[in-house]
């Protein structure tokens, strides 16, 4: 398989996810208060929207590239 193929795969795969789950939960830690060795931190999660229309485009770009890959063969 040739890597256009595989990065046509990789877009389609990356643009379904993107549209099945909508959005990315990433894990935060803050140091609140330091003394000496001892600290105290806070963790919360952050949640990043993805954008529908990046899914849709990630998938049509990954589309025409597997035909254009598949084509060059």
């Amino acid at each position: 398989m040739k890597p256009l193929s595989i990065f046509g795969i990789f877009l389609v795969v990356a643009g379904l996810a993107a549209l099945i789950f909508g959005q990315i939960n990433v894990p935060d830690r803050e140091t609140l208060v330091k003394v000496g060795d001892t600290k105290i931190e806070a963790e919360t999660t952050k949640t990043i929207q993805l954008p529908q229309i990046a899914g849709l485009v990630a998938v049509g770009a990954g589309v025409v590239i597997l035909f254009v890959g598949f084509r060059r063969q």
